[in-house]
This record gives structure tokens, C-alpha cells and sequence, in this order.
């Protein structure tokens, strides 16, 4: 999670921007325009890429969008049934393989070498003339930094494929490290979780999708340009390649609000001061958290990580049956959160801390020794852990309903239909 500084949340939550309305006259809202024009600038900047979107609604929308992108530049030189493959690795984002499969796409799986890296003599083996792109995240969700990232983007360049950026977690990269110069087209951040937000399951979300001037022509519209003539600023639809609208209206405001004033109270120095708290407070926790019974991390061999770290509970689990799920259900009990995206099941019981810059060393001895705790509990009453959490009306849940598509309903409208004999039978 990520601390929201108050004065911030005054600017998101004034009359100013309360009462605004997408429909209103241009004219009526230039103060809202140059912040997103100006955004944009900024983003520039940090990842060195040509020009951005901010319409999408958090990052796998932005992957879509990207997907998206990739696909009409393919289309516009008649190659898009061809160049009908993306390569990912199994340890970037899931919605790397996820977002592109909704959008019609084959998936190649790179997965990691002996030493924790995207194994790059399968990655040669894997591209092809149907290579469409590579998806792909550095650090890793492992917290391994990829230092020779740039061969990688070079082995799909090579194929005529393009190189897509996953920095939905930018935390220990800002000022330190650019898309650029690892020669990515493509790139895309969270406005929430590294850009000031809270994540997006404790606060709305939106993305940032940014590409180089080959691929410009193709952004979502409307794109925000300023006039130096009339010197206003307006939302321009006139881009006849681009791939369309991806949400109504333009963007997630407060979230882009939040961001634009965090960055500009920050700075560039203060940019990469965030980077190097979060990288200090990551590996201040990885040695706590190694120190307890039972816990273990991927690839021990990397002494050093950037923003979190994957852990395991393979042998707090064989010696007390007590599973990374357990943990999770009776950290609820403390008021704190246990974070849960570590999938694919590689590391076999993981968990998946990341401090981010936000807290102090003693919130992160607090966390850990929460975990402390429930770890003294797994070996001595592991009852109680199992049937945690104590505190909450919610305890195990099934999740056999997500393995089961033909079970699925996202709308109230869906679940009605697909139970509609219930609702009789009722």
C-alpha cells in the first residue's frame, strides 16, 4: 500500500473537481486539461517514451490497451492474422498472458532459468515471424532485477515484434531506471500504488499507457493537446488509426489528480528518493522475514532485491500443515495485510511482501512481527490458525467457483439469467 498524503486528498475532493462534469464545455474546464497535458509531460520524462494515454481504468486494462495498440499497427500493414503470438514470462503479471488472450492472441510462456531469470535461450527459441510482442515486467514479481534486459528487447526487435513494459510497479525504478533505454515501444504504469493511491483494491484505479511516436497515431481517443495559438488546451479526436475509446470519458480524475501532485511536490530528486527508501525498506524486511521459522525465499542465491520479494512457507507447511492461506485468513485478526498476489504457484506456499517507501522501520518490525506470531502459533496450536480469522463474519472461502467459467456471473443482470430456474424455483 502506499500513503496518500492528506493535502492531496484535499485537492481530489475540492468543489473544484467534485462538481466538474466530462459533458461540460472544453472552455469550462482548461485548469483539469492542463493537469492531464501536463501529466503526460511528466511521464515523458520518467520513461522516456513519445506520447500516453491516461484512459485506462487500472493495469490490466492498460495491457488490454496495449494489446490493442500492437494489434492495429499489425493490421495496418495486413500482418495481424500472422503476427497472432505474445510472449510473456511466468513470473510477470499474469494479466500479461491474460489481457492479450481476451484480445484473440496465442500466448508463449518464457519461464526462468537456474538462476531466477527469464530464460533467454528459450526466449530465442520462442519468437518467430508470429512473434506480435513480448509482455513482460523487470523486476519480476521475484523482486530480480533483469540487468540484461536490453538483449532480450533486441532477440523480438529483431523478429519485427515489439517490446511491451510492465511497470504497473514502478516503486524502485523511478529515477533510476527508463523504458527507454531498455529500448521498450510500449509501456504502462498504475497511477495507484506507485504514483500515490493506494493500491486498487483500498482505492480506485487507473492506468497510464504510454508508446513511442511510431505507434502514437494509435492511441485511444481522445488524446489532450495544447494549442500554442489560441494557448488552450482540448481533447482531440481527430486521430483517424486510433483504436477508439477504451472507458467513457477520460480517465480516472482523482487518481490522475493524486498523481500529478505527488509527482510535482516530489521532484525528480524526490522520485528517486522513493526508490531508494522502497528498495531499502524491501530488503530491510527480507532479512526479518528470512530470520523466522519456516520461511524461505525463490532464488536465495540474489542477495539483493528491488521492490519485494517472493517468499515461501514450503517448510512451515511440511513440518505444521499450516498453509500460506491459513496465514493470510489469521493476519486479518492483527488489522494488517497479507498480500496475496503471488500467482502462478511456482513457489510452492508463496507469499509476497512489498514495503514500498511508505512505511517506517518500525511498521515493518510491527508486520513482521505479526508474522512472528502466527508463526509461534502454526507450531505450538495450529488450530488456531486454521480457523482464523476470529474477528471477521468471513472465514474459509471456496475458490473451486474460480476454476469454473460456466459458474461465472460479473453482473447482477448474468447471474440472473444463468440462475434464472433458481429464481422460479424460488
Amino acid at each position: 500500500m502506499k500513503y496518500n498524503p492528506k493535502i492531496h486528498e484535499q485537492l481530489v475532493n475540492s468543489d473544484k473537481i467534485a462538481e466538474m462534469h466530462p459533458y461540460q464545455d472544453e472552455s469550462t474546464s482548461q485548469g483539469l486539461l492542463e493537469i492531464m497535458y501536463k501529466t503526460e509531460q511528466l511521464f515523458k520524462e520518467i520513461s522516456g517514451l513519445d506520447r500516453f494515454s491516461l484512459h485506462p481504468g487500472g493495469g490490466a486494462h492498460g495491457i488490454y490497451t496495449i494489446s490493442s495498440i500492437i494489434w492495429a499497427y499489425h493490421k495496418s500493414r495486413g500482418e495481424e492474422d500472422k503476427r497472432n503470438e505474445i510472449i510473456t514470462t511466468a513470473f510477470s503479471h499474469p494479466a500479461d498472458a491474460a489481457a492479450p488472450r481476451v484480445k484473440g492472441y496465442k500466448i508463449r510462456i518464457i519461464y526462468p532459468d537456474e538462476n531466477g531469470y527469464p530464460d533467454i535461450e528459450a526466449l530465442k527459441e520462442a519468437v518467430s515471424e508470429h512473434t506480435s510482442a513480448l509482455f513482460i515486467t523487470n523486476p519480476e514479481d521475484t523482486g530480480i532485477f533483469n540487468s540484461k534486459i536490453a538483449k532480450f528487447t533486441k532477440i523480438v526487435h529483431d523478429v519485427g515484434g515489439f517490446c511491451a513494459y510492465d511497470q504497473a510497479n514502478a516503486n524502485g525504478l523511478l529515477g533510476i531506471t527508463r523504458a527507454k533505454e531498455a529500448n521498450f515501444d510500449l509501456i504502462f504504469y498504475n497511477l495507484h500504488k506507485t504514483f500515490s493511491s493506494p493500491h486498487g483494491c483500498g482505492g480506485p484505479g487507473a492506468g497510464i499507457v504510454g508508446v513511442t511516436e511510431k505507434l502514437a497515431k494509435f492511441l485511444p481517443v481522445p488524446v489532450v493537446d495544447y494549442n500554442k495559438k489560441n494557448d488552450n488546451y482540448f481533447l482531440d479526436y481527430n486521430r483517424p488509426d486510433s483504436i477508439g475509446k477504451v472507458k467513457d470519458f477520460y480517465g480516472v480524475i482523482p487518481v490522475i489528480l493524486r498523481a500529478y501532485a505527488w509527482i510535482m511536490s516530489l521532484g525528480a530528486e524526490g522520485l528517486r528518493e522513493v526508490s531508494n527508501v522502497a528498495i531499502l525498506n524491501n530488503n530491510y524486511a527480507m532479512k526479518k522475514i528470512l530470520e523466522l521459522r519456516g520461511a524461505s525465499m525463490a532464488f536465495p542465491e540474489h542477495k539483493c532485491r528491488i521492490e519485494q520479494v517472493r517468499y515461501s512457507w514450503q517448510k512451515l507447511t511440511e513440518e505444521t500443515g499450516i498453509t500460506t492461506e491459513d496465514i493470510q485468513r489469521r493476519v486479518f485478526d492483527f488489522g494488517t495485510h497479507y498480500w496475496t498476489s503471488h500467482e502462478p504457484w511456482l513457489i510452492p506456499e508463496p507469499f509476497t511482501i512489498e514495503p514500498s517507501e511508505s512505511y517506517s522501520k518500525d511498521d515493518i518490525d510491527e508486520f513482521v512481527a505479526i508474522l512472528g506470531q502466527i508463526v509461534k502459533e502454526a507450531y505450538e496450536s495450529p488450530e488456531k490458525v486454521k480457523n482464523a480469522p476470529h474477528k471477521s463474519s468471513v472465514h474459509r472461502i471456496s475458490y473451486d467457483v474460480l476454476d469454473a467459467p460456466s459458474k461465472w456471473a460479473i453482473t447482477w443482470r448474468a447471474y440472473r439469467k444463468k440462475y434464472k430456474g433458481y429464481f422460479q424455483h424460488k
